[in-house]
């Protein structure tokens, strides 16, 4: 019996989840090794044990998926290739001029990230496609001026983007230059806007188009290798997360490269979409804190909410996304107090290596983890994960000096420092719910990660939420996403008509050329049809779902998520419609969360902690096997092999028959 087996390299530990065929779920956690991923990635395989056949020999894993964070820390660490940008002549400013915005409008000294290359890696074309085609032709000399000028760019060029205006529309031009760029440069992989995303709005084409090629040469060998390692053990077949929630094969993945920005964030929200859907509960805020950041997000009606542009790093990206705030509010975020004696925790982080002061593994500063250790909220009896052990003492130690600068205890420190990273992760679930036209009052909190829990009872009442759900494996439910995700080919093209001017025909047309290269590139799929709609007139577009092509079903879906987006729709205005969407999704089987059957009888423990800084008794559970219905009132401590849970005064749990457990507020 083969296996499904994903894999979540984060920023402190890697985790591994594997679904067999009978639906039993196996959890590994390893420390993650920041100077080579797949390091940690296969020891998590190596020590996944997966059940015997009948003739003794070890199951083969039929797929592995991997989310990476390859591409998100080449973007935030600015350790892409050297990129050389051809563009149309006159437009070589467009990376610096953005969209003529300030960074933030009350700050005259503050300016946006730099693109990632310098302007001298811009070189102009003598060239110009308009709206209806060629106004300035380029010619046989003006290709073979350009591959030269490429050429002898200093330091030379490690990837190459072209974006040409109007090419979404009109892509000869840059057709031609790709290709004599090609054959110039065999071994320099050459990124092109009509290929990378065919869509008007030339800074945002282009800066997809930079950052594509700014990651190919990083993500190409390591997709590569790990690939070929993965067969090496055996592995039937690697698949790729990308942001948008699907897997794509490695050679996809290599061409795709921007496509991996938000690899392992993506996982998390699939995950916590499959937990809502076991417990019956389908509008979710769901909040992933690992050791480095924390992730946000929003499912709304059983399906996770997308974008279609998004920032990473400083580098604007017009790729479809699921929908993620990050913060730097992870477990391992460092505390320290600035010039005018106010306590910060961030956006530095202990990572893996030398990770939270209380890991004893060479950490000295004081961490988030560290904190919790010290209210008591983490036990230093209790393994975390993998070999790490508590210190306590050693926490206590690192929180000394962050209490001794505010002139207070180590409690006070610690207090301080948890009241101040939930207060960021508040922010966060406020910017993917309210800022959006969602009431979080009326959603349920899903925190997940290695630290989520610890945080659920006071997000919720900082948000006003009544119920939080804390998920089977919460710790590891990434790496659930991951191994249940579906493979996925997203497909765009512009359009640009007024929706009066269309008629169903017309509409089904626009959708045959993405729809038979979507059933070419991923058989046997499932085809979604949506559009970016938007009035005559405004900047901005509204996704929507296109299930029946005729215009006036198309105007009465935007209208509706228009209204539901903004608070108000104008059904007098015309409607254009921008760009066609074609998703391909080939879904897998859904993972079962095992029925715990058990009636046993449990006896809490007791220790005292610290909630909002007073000290109060708290019972102690086991996270895992409590039996169905089994109820717990706050304040309790539940630890668990990849995660503990914070439940706090006011707030009842129940052991759902998953396994998961439903917090409500008295």
């Amino acid at each position: 019996m083969s296996c499904r087996v994903g894999v979540d390299v984060g920023g402190t530990f890697t985790d591994l989840v594997g679904l067999a065929g009978d639906g039993a779920i196996e959890v590994r956690k390893v420390v993650s090794t920041p100077e080579d991923p797949a390091v940690g990635l296969f020891r998590a395989l190596d020590e996944f044990e997966t059940r015997e056949s009948g003739s003794g020999k070890r199951e083969p894993v039929d797929v592995l998926v991997h989310g990476t964070t390859v591409a998100t820390n080449a973007l935030l660490e600015r350790r892409g290739a050297k990129v050389v940008l051809v563009t149309t002549a006159g437009f070589e400013d467009l990376l610096w001029l953005r969209r003529q915005d300030r960074a933030d409008l009350y700050d005259l000294a503050r300016d946006h990230p730099a693109p990632p290359l310098a302007r001298e890696r811009v070189v102009g074309v003598a060239e110009r496609m308009g709206p209806n085609g060629p106004l300035l032709p380029l010619t046989d000399a003006e290709v073979a001026r350009v591959a030269h000028a490429v050429r002898e760019v200093a330091p030379p060029a490690e990837a190459v983007a072209v974006a040409l205006l109007f090419a979404f529309r009109h892509p000869l031009h840059e057709q031609r230059l790709a290709a004599a760029l090609r054959a110039a440069l065999p071994r320099v992989p050459v990124a092109a806007s009509h290929e990378i995303l065919p869509v008007f709005r030339e800074y945002e084409r282009t800066s997809t188009t930079v950052a594509e090629a700014y990651l190919r040469p990083v993500v190409g060998p390591y997709v590569a290798r790990t690939d070929g390692e993965a067969r090496r053990r055996g592995v039937c077949e690697l698949r790729i997360m990308t942001s948008s929630g699907g897997t794509l094969a490695p050679e996809a993945a290599a061409s795709h490269a921007a496509a991996l920005a938000l690899s392992g964030p993506a996982g998390g929200v699939v995950g916590a979409r499959l937990v809502g859907e076991a417990v019956g509960i389908t509008d979710l805020l769901t909040l992933d804190m690992g050791g480095t950041s924390a992730d946000a997000s929003l499912v709304s009606r059983g399906a996770a909410l997308f974008e279609t542009a998004g920032v990473v790093g400083g580098v604007p990206l017009a790729l479809p996304a699921v929908l993620i705030e990050t913060v730097s509010a992870g477990g391992g975020s460092i505390a320290w107090v600035d010039d005018g004696g106010a306590l910060r925790v961030g956006p530095r982080s202990a990572g893996a290596v030398p990770g939270p002061a209380c890991y004893d593994r060479g950490g000295t500063e004081p961490t988030v983890t560290d904190a919790c250790v010290a209210l008591g909220w983490l036990d230093p009896a209790h393994p975390l994960a993998d070999a790490v052990r508590l210190d306590g003492a050693a926490a206590e130690q690192a929180l000394g000096a962050v209490a001794r600068r505010l002139d207070c205890d180590v409690a006070g420190a610690a207090a301080g420092i948890v009241e101040i990273v939930a207060a960021v992760m508040a922010r966060a679930l406020k910017r993917v719910s309210v800022a959006r036209g969602v009431d979080p009052r009326r959603l349920a909190l899903l925190p997940f990660g290695g630290a989520g829990g610890l945080f659920g009872c006071a997000l919720a009442d900082t948000l006003g939420m009544r119920t939080v759900v804390v998920p089977p494996h919460p710790g590891v439910l990434s790496a659930l996403g991951l191994a249940a995700a579906a493979a996925r080919v997203d497909l765009v093209a512009s359009l640009h008509l007024p929706l009066a001017a269309l008629n169903a025909r017309a509409l089904e047309e626009a959708y045959a050329p993405l729809a038979a290269r979507a059933g070419a590139e991923l058989p046997e799929a499932t085809l979604h049809r949506l559009a970016d709609c938007r009035v005559a007139g405004q900047g901005y577009e509204v996704t929507v779902s296109v299930v029946d092509p005729d215009p006036a079903a198309l105007r009465a879906a935007f209208l509706t998520a228009h209204r539901a987006r903004y608070g108000f729709a104008d059904a007098d205005q015309p409607v254009e419609v921008v760009n066609v969407r074609v998703v391909a999704e080939r879904p897998v089987a859904t993972p079962e969360f095992g029925v715990n059957r058990t009636r046993r009888t449990l006896t809490p423990r007791h220790r005292t902690v610290r909630i909002h800084g007073q000290p109060v008794p708290a019972d102690v559970w086991p996270l895992e096997g409590l039996p169905p219905g089994h109820p717990i009132a706050g304040p309790a401590v539940l630890a668990g092999a990849d995660a503990t849970v914070l439940l706090e005064s006011g707030w009842v749990a129940t052991v759902h028959a998953c396994g998961a457990l439903i917090a409500e507020r008295r």
